[in-house]
C-alpha cells in the first residue's frame, strides 16, 4: 500500500493552500488507483518537520488495521496521505478501490448545504451514482439518527451531529477501504458503540478498514493487524495484540511517576495544564511494585490557568495487553455539575481498593475534559506499575480480569427439629 511514504512540513513559512476537501477527494477518486510521488522542494535552509518518514507497509484486501502511537506520532498525517487529502513529500501510496474516510469533524461536508444535499455530495465524491445513493439513503439516515435535521444546513450542526452523519455516509456507501480517525470520540457513548459495531460488520464483509484510536482495548478487539508509529516512523507492525503490548511497555517503561519538566510542553490547553501523575502505596510513597492486598492511589496534579467551567479529570486503567480494566472520573457517583473551577493548582486522588487487581503489569492513561465539549489532555500510559499477588494460590488462579474479594453471607433457611430432621 505504501513505499517510503514521507511528509515534510516547513515551519514558520506560509502553508501551501489546498482546495476544498471535496475537490481533493473528487480528483483522487476519478481513477481506481493512483501512484503518487513528490520530490522534496523545500529550501535546505528552511526549518522543517518530518511528520512522516520512510513508512512502508502492505495491507491485504479485507484486513482491519489499527494504527496507534502518541499524539504527534504521524497517525493522522498517514491517513491524510492515504485519503489523498494531502500529498507526500517523498514516496508513493497505492490504493485500489473507493476510499471512504472520516478524519475530522465535517470531513467532506459543504457547510452551506443541507444534510440531505451533503449525503448526495459525499456519494458523488465516492463515485456512486445517484440511484445507488438513493437506494442506501434511508439506511444512512436511520443509522445516523439525523432524520429531523436533514433539511438544515450543516453549518448549524454540532460536532456530534456532523460526526453522526459523516460516519453513516462513509460506512454505508460501500467503500472498498474505510479510513477512520479518532473523530468517533466526539459525541455520545451509544453512537460510538454503534459505529464500532458497524466497522466490525464492514470488515466481516471483506472490506479493508484502517482505524486510529487511543482506546487500546477497542482497537485490539476490532483489528487483527497493528502498526505503531513513533516520531513519524514505524516502530512495530504485526499482530495487533503484539503491537499493543510493545507500545504500552515502551510508553510507560515501568515508571511510577510522570513529571512535566517544561511547563510550555505540558499536556493541556490555555485553561488547564497537567503537571504530574504518580502511583503511590498506602504510605504515600511513589512505587512501581505494589502488594495486591493493599490500596493503590493514583494522583494527578494539574494547574487551572483560567477560570474553567465543567472540568472533569480521570484515568483509564489498562492491563499489559491493552484491555481496559475500568475508567473512572472525579465525578463518579454524581450528576455532572457545571462547576466553575478557580485558578490554582489541584491534586485529584483516586483509591483503588486492595484485593481487587490480579498480579501483573498495569498502565494508567490520564484524561481531562469538558464533557461533550472538549478533550483537554489525554496522556496514554503516563505511568505504569506492577501488582504483586500475595493471595492464596487458588485465588490467584481465578478466571477474570480482576480478582475482587466480595462480601458474602450464608443463611440457613430452615432449622432441624429435636430429632435432627429438617
Amino acid at each position: 500500500m505504501s513505499e517510503g511514504l514521507s511528509k515534510r512540513y516547513r515551519l514558520g513559512t506560509a502553508a501551501h493552500t489546498y482546495g476544498r476537501l471535496s475537490e481533493s477527494l473528487s480528483n483522487a477518486f476519478s481513477a481506481p488507483f493512483r501512484w503518487v510521488r513528490r520530490s522534496s522542494i523545500a529550501s535546505p535552509n528552511a526549518e522543517s518537520l518530518w511528520a512522516l518518514k520512510d513508512v512502508s507497509f502492505d495491507v491485504n484486501v479485507g484486513q482491519t488495521v489499527g494504527i496507534i502511537g502518541r499524539n504527534g506520532a504521524g497517525k493522522t498525517t498517514l491517513l491524510k496521505l492515504l485519503s489523498r487529502i494531502t500529498e507526500p513529500t517523498e514516496g508513493r501510496a497505492l490504493l485500489r478501490g473507493r476510499v471512504g474516510s472520516l478524519l475530522e469533524v465535517g470531513t467532506g461536508f459543504h457547510p452551506e448545504l443541507t444534510g440531505r444535499e451533503n449525503v448526495y455530495l459525499n456519494g458523488a465524491i465516492l463515485g456512486m451514482s445517484r440511484a445507488t445513493i438513493k437506494k442506501r439513503f434511508d439506511e444512512i439516515v436511520e443509522f445516523s439518527e439525523m432524520g429531523r435535521f436533514l433539511e438544515t444546513p450543516v453549518k448549524r450542526y454540532s460536532s456530534g451531529m456532523q460526526v453522526r452523519l459523516a460516519f453513516a455516509v462513509a460506512a454505508h456507501l460501500e467503500p472498498e477501504i474505510l479510513i477512520v480517525d479518532e473523530v468517533l470520540a466526539v459525541g455520545d457513548v451509544a453512537f460510538q458503540r454503534k459505529s464500532l459495531g458497524k466497522m466490525g460488520s464492514v470488515a466481516s464483509e471483506g472490506r479493508t478498514v484502517l482505524f486510529v484510536s487511543h482506546n487500546m482495548g477497542t482497537i485490539a478487539r476490532l483489528c487483527e493487524t497493528g502498526m505503531w508509529l513513533d516520531e513519524g516512523r514505524v516502530k512495530a507492525h504485526g499482530p495487533m495484540d503484539e503491537v499493543v503490548g510493545k507500545y504500552l511497555a515502551a510508553s510507560a517503561q515501568g515508571t511510577s511517576h510522570f513529571l512535566v519538566e517544561d511547563p510550555t510542553q505540558a499536556p493541556g490547553d490555555d485553561d488547564v495544564k497537567l503537571r504530574s501523575v504518580a502511583i503511590k502505596n498506602g504510605q504515600g510513597n511513589a512505587s512501581t511494585y505494589l502488594d495486591s492486598r493493599f490500596p493503590i492511589y493514583i494522583e494527578m496534579e494539574y494547574s487551572v490557568l483560567r477560570r474553567t467551567v465543567g472540568l472533569r479529570t480521570g484515568f483509564r486503567l489498562l492491563s499489559s495487553d491493552g484491555t481496559v480494566i475500568f475508567t473512572t472520573r472525579d465525578n463518579d457517583g454524581a450528576d455532572l455539575p457545571a462547576v466553575e473551577q478557580d485558578r490554582g493548582t489541584f491534586t485529584s486522588r483516586c483509591e483503588i481498593p486492595g484485593n481487587l487487581l490480579k498480579g501483573g503489569q498495569y498502565h494508567v492513561t490520564v484524561i481531562a475534559d469538558r464533557p461533550y465539549v472538549k478533550v483537554i489532555f489525554h496522556v496514554e500510559s503516563a505511568v505504569s506499575f506492577w501488582v504483586e499477588s500475595t493471595q492464596r494460590i487458588y485465588e490467584q488462579n481465578r478466571v477474570g480480569v480482576i480478582a475482587p474479594e466480595l462480601k458474602w453471607t450464608i443463611q440457613r433457611k430452615d432449622l432441624p427439629d429435636a430429632h435432627g430432621k429438617s
